[in-house]
């Protein structure tokens, strides 16, 4: 069955100096995980110490705030508008003028679920979602923009989206084989399913799912729903419940301002399997 909690029932314990960190996810509180997640936030003119073991992956997204990123290679400021994918051994470190938030994941072992990964372990990269092509479902209203993905970040272990659905949308029922993901919800509210069994969803709310867990989303009709969602590994399938109308995204070529995308990407259906050229 799903685990689902929301950041505000997580105890914050202290990292150092102005840092806090919530463990949403841990292997203690959900055995069948393979994904660590935390919640960890800065106050003004803290300073956080990034240190990912050699092996492990690990990837963040500035929830609020704004944050300078230090490393070997150089200085780099992120907003709520990037992704920022730290390879295996990375060393840097987190610095707030004003607080930030981050939403912090790392996967031990990526060699799990990647044949290449040691011998070909990916780079840094950061990605700004914001000029990232959006893609409109063809059935119903939702909006995806890819952030994560096996040809961005040069690994098949992870793969991430944002899925946005306005006011009173609703997918459809599926599954996905070969891989577990969860959700964090960035805005809105709305109700999910697991195994056809609802549960109320809000802000803050953190959703996992287990492979060939049966599970849909529907947003409340007052407002806009925004989540990321996240994959490991990042090559699977999806397996929509009979009758369902299977879900075909088509780049709209713009990014969520309306601008031109940074890159173009292809037309894909969802039971297709991992696009190549995403």
């Amino acid at each position: 069955m799903a685990v689902t909690l929301n950041e505000d029932t997580v105890a914050a314990e202290a990292v150092s100096a102005g840092v806090n960190r919530q463990r949403l996810m841990t292997t203690a509180s959900n055995k069948n995980t393979s994904v660590l997640l935390d919640r960890i936030t800065l106050a003004a003119g803290a300073v956080h110490a990034l240190h990912i073991a050699a092996g492990n992956l690990a990837w963040f997204q500035v929830l609020d705030g704004a944050a300078t990123l230090t490393h070997a290679g150089g200085t780099l400021k992120l907003t709520t508008a990037h992704v920022a994918f730290v390879p295996p051994g990375f060393n840097g470190t987190l610095k707030s003028r004003d607080g930030a938030a981050l939403l912090f994941a790392e996967v031990p072992d990526a060699a799990r679920f990647d044949a290449t990964f040691t011998t070909s372990p990916p780079q840094m990269r950061i990605v700004d979602w914001t000029q990232e092509p959006v893609l409109d479902s063809a059935h119903d209203a939702r909006k995806r923009i890819y952030m994560v993905t096996p040809k961005l970040f040069g690994t098949k272990a992870i793969k991430g989206e944002m899925i946005i659905y306005p006011a009173g949308t609703q997918a459809a029922n599926h599954h996905h084989e070969g891989a577990e993901h969860f959700m964090y919800v960035l805005t809105g509210a709305g109700t999910a399913w697991a195994n056809e069994q609802p549960f109320a969803v809000r802000k803050g709310d953190l959703i996992w799912y287990a492979d060939r867990e049966r599970h849909y989303l529907r947003s409340d009709d007052a407002a806009e729903m925004r989540f990321v969602e996240f994959f490991v590994p990042g090559v699977f399938k999806t397996t929509w419940a009979p009758g369902a109308s299977v879900c075909t995204w088509t780049p709209t070529g713009r990014n969520i301002g309306g601008g031109a995308a940074a890159r173009e990407i292809s037309h894909h259906r969802s039971d297709a399997g991992t696009p190549q050229d995403v």
